[in-house]
């Protein structure tokens, strides 16, 4: 059953690949049926080959690849039947430890991108087999969507877990939903864009608020110490006018540098949970 399911599952992972592709935008390079220049290199030094172009990469050496690198790096072959492909397609999308954290986010467990024997055994008890696909898939697409190059293949991205969502729903509830396209050209552009958490936009800098406030008191301390000084302040209405459109100013500043702090920080955390970025406690689950 689990060689089935390998092949099963990589036919599937194959529909989204497509076959040779070097898009600027995606972090991967050089990429020929999801495996990209770097791994296959790694992969011809291993048994002592000389590297060449991943143009050239045989039938074999893809299915070994995929095997070695991907399918046993997240135990697939202990995992249930659909939970398997989930796992497994999402880490040849963006790495096998990110796919492990999204499995252990969902299973509600401590995420440290190893699936060990903690993580093993609530996925097999996890009552709703086809609910935890669909938390799976969940967390990926809103990772997918704080990478840099969402705006590139976020179509094709979204399309992809889509179909994965559909097919590994479908396969961990025990129906048939075959694959017979091999090796087949994804619809939409981009589908086999590699989607590392390495890709995710910057956090936004809390110092841009600071500042404000910053900027804002100074602003309207001035202002005031512009006034006490203005021996005609108190009876010139243009001066007076000056001087509280300044402190008002002042105050504009710094109450959009304190919202800007906050939205900061909002906006830091969230992305923190999105990217699996909190801390996590020791130990392998």
């Amino acid at each position: 059953m689990a060689k089935d399911s390998f092949a099963r599952s990589l036919a599937a992972v194959l529909v989204h690949e497509g076959g040779y592709s070097n898009h600027p935008s995606d972090p991967g390079g050089p990429t020929m049926k999801g495996i990209i220049q770097r791994v296959y290199d790694g992969y011809r030094r291993s048994r002592g080959l000389a590297p060449r172009p991943v143009r050239e990469l045989e039938r074999a050496e893809m299915e070994d690849i995929y095997r070695r690198q991907y399918w046993d790096a997240v135990r697939a072959d202990e995992l249930p039947p659909g939970i398997d492909y989930v796992v497994f397609d999402g880490a040849v999308n963006s790495g096998p430890a990110q796919s492990a954290k999204w499995l252990q986010r969902a299973l509600g467990l401590p995420a440290d991108g190893q699936v060990g024997a903690v993580t093993l055994a609530a996925a097999r008890a996890a009552a709703d087999p086809a609910r935890l696909v669909g938390d799976i898939c969940d967390r990926r697409l809103a990772m997918l969507k704080a990478l840099k190059t969402w705006p590139v293949f976020g179509r094709g991205w979204a399309r992809r877990v889509a179909d994965v969502r559909r097919k590994g729903a479908a396969w961990a509830g025990g129906g048939a939903l075959p694959v017979d396209v091999h090796d087949a050209v994804p619809d939409v552009p981009g589908e086999g864009a590699k989607a590392p958490v390495s890709s995710a936009r910057p956090a936004p800098r809390p110092q841009v608020g600071t500042g404000a406030v910053a900027g804002g008191v100074v602003a309207s301390a001035v202002a005031e110490a512009a006034r006490q000084l203005a021996p005609h302040a108190a009876t010139s209405s243009t001066l007076a006018a000056i001087f509280s459109g300044l402190t008002l100013c002042g105050l504009a500043i710094t109450l959009g540098g304190l919202a800007y702090v906050w939205w900061s920080a909002a906006r830091a955390e969230r992305r923190a949970q999105v990217l699996d970025l909190v801390p996590e406690a020791a130990g392998r689950p």
